[in-house]
């Protein structure tokens, strides 16, 4: 069977259980939403090219995804396209303008995006070099533009869509939130060797060790392909966090591979980034094999 067609009848496969499965509670008026933050354009380094807005739409469709990452805020090409293309539908969520869904599974469930990027810091601390990568979750367009133009005036941001910064993870978060308080930071894939928080070749014993006197403003940190939540969960020390899984895809392929699931009375920024930080209507995960 050709890869293609196979590809296509697992995403089929695993709508449909997430459809059937997961997807209302209507006892309470409460739906289920799944949402994938973590994702990248077609701006970032090795991405597919197909990675559009459009083709992101068509797979997050396929895949049951209700609320999916826009991806690569901060890069000045796909920004512009992102303006150009969404339009905010919901508080702090945006849906593909109707002139730009030629190409949909179904007219009856057009998936959300959400404002998220992901950010790249390398930079020394205690005699050691430290490379953290960060998601970025912002309200809406404006606060993004604020964000672009701040980072935009000390470093390249055109370079790629996951920039490198040289900045502390700890700096980064207070700029975020002196930008808009209703951001939120998250420390991205936790434990992968040379790019995360708990990286063993470059990062910090502790979220307070990395953040100090800012670790209050971390509620959440996301564990990666390579780690789930039953593994995380062993660590006390994370008790506190709550614990989110995203796909990471480099291609409208593997969009979903990782996901969230949200109990919420109606989809909303603020309603996700509270459910996030009190725990309240976060659900479950959605866990790929390692």
């Amino acid at each position: 069977m050709p890869r293609i067609l196979t590809q296509n009848l697992q995403a089929l496969f695993i709508r449909a259980f997430l459809i059937v499965k997961i997807k209302s509670c209507d006892k309470l008026k409460i739906m289920r939403y799944i949402a994938d933050f973590h994702i990248h354009s077609r701006f970032s380094r090795a991405t597919s090219p197909k990675t559009t807005l459009e083709n992101i739409t068509y797979w997050a469709q396929i895949k049951g995804l209700d609320i999916v990452s826009v991806a690569d805020f901060t890069h000045p090409g796909w920004f512009k396209e992102i303006r150009e293309k969404l339009e905010e539908t919901a508080p702090g969520l945006y849906q593909l303008k109707k002139i730009y869904q030629k190409q949909i599974f179904s007219e009856n469930q057009i998936p959300y995006f959400i404002l998220t990027t992901e950010i790249s810091c390398i930079y020394s601390q205690k005699g050691k070099v430290r490379r953290i990568h960060l998601l970025i979750f912002a309200p809406n367009i404006k606060t993004v533009e604020k964000i672009n133009k701040k980072l935009g005036q000390s470093f390249n941001l055109s370079s790629d869509g996951r920039p490198i910064l040289g900045i502390s993870a700890k700096r980064l978060l207070k700029i975020i939130l002196d930008i808009n308080p209703d951001c939120l930071i998250v420390p991205a894939h936790v434990w992968t060797p040379w790019y995360a928080i708990f990286g063993s070749k470059s990062g910090f014993d502790s979220v307070e060790e990395c953040f100090e006197e800012e670790a209050k403003n971390i509620f959440a940190l996301e564990t990666g392909l390579s780690s789930d939540i039953l593994i995380n969960r062993l660590w006390s020390k994370l008790d506190k966090y709550t614990l989110i899984s995203n796909s990471d895809a480099h291609s409208p392929l593997n969009l979903g591979r990782e996901a969230n699931a949200f109990n919420l009375e109606k989809p909303s920024y603020k309603n996700i980034i509270n459910a996030i930080k009190t725990k309240k209507g976060f659900d479950y995960t959605i866990e790929f094999f390692p």
